[in-house]
């Protein structure tokens, strides 16, 4: 099948408060391109570099989503453009892009990833981690960020009840967020946000809350 009708077979599954997230890491910008003509507008890339050089090739009117693991010293590449950061997983990272958004006169949107799986290798923050940086007064200072939701990933695995329960979590998290000490409406009056699910679980992540899906293979086939 082609990009443009698995797009559209997933496009047609999602409800309507669902966004979704193409996905687009190592893929050609031929095969973007041909997502783009089919009416895809977010992209959703793991390396800063790569997304940049998509950027300057691709049309502009693409929200562009860093959805891999971010080092600080790479966000000032991203900071003109970028759309939505997935990945923010310590106060020194938020720090970094409130900075490098100053610079650029904006105000970049991100989502504070929480560890959900059972696997070390994933980032993330802890709840009691969550609960300290947001309670926390340098978090109250930034003024160039806007804090949409929270991001996670699921162990990868077959075994779907634990997979259920991993986003469980992640939604109990999302619903807490409001209860959080120093929680203020100005700072995290955006909080709408719940990006979990891929390819292989993302209909399992709807049924749990989430409000955006990051589908690559589904759409542009394996690697």
């Amino acid at each position: 099948m082609s990009i443009q009708s698995n797009l559209n077979k997933i496009k047609t599954s999602l409800p309507k408060h669902v966004t979704l997230v193409a996905v687009s890491k190592t893929k050609p910008v031929s095969d973007l391109m041909e997502a783009y003509d089919a009416g895809q507008r977010i992209f959703g890339e793991n390396k800063i570099q790569e997304m940049v050089d998509k950027y300057e090739q691709m049309p502009k009117d693409i929200q562009w989503h860093m959805i891999g693991h971010v080092q600080s010293n790479k966000v000032k590449f991203m900071a003109p453009f970028v759309s939505l950061i997935h990945g923010v997983d310590s106060l020194k990272l938020l720090q970094e892009i409130n900075k490098q958004a100053l610079k650029n006169n904006r105000i970049i949107d991100c989502l504070l990833q929480i560890h959900i799986a059972e696997e070390e290798t994933k980032f993330g923050l802890d709840e009691n981690e969550l609960n300290e940086l947001i309670s926390s007064s340098d978090f109250k200072e930034m003024k160039n960020i806007r804090i949409l939701g929270l991001m996670g990933m699921a162990t990868y695995t077959e075994n779907q009840s634990q997979i259920k329960k991993e986003f469980i979590h992640l939604k109990l998290i999302f619903d807490s967020l409001k209860n959080i000490d120093g929680y203020s409406k100005d700072t995290l009056q955006w909080v709408s946000t719940i990006s979990m699910g891929m390819s292989g679980d993302y209909q399992l992540a709807i049924e749990f809350g989430s409000t955006m899906v990051r589908i690559g293979s589904s759409i542009f086939g394996g690697r």
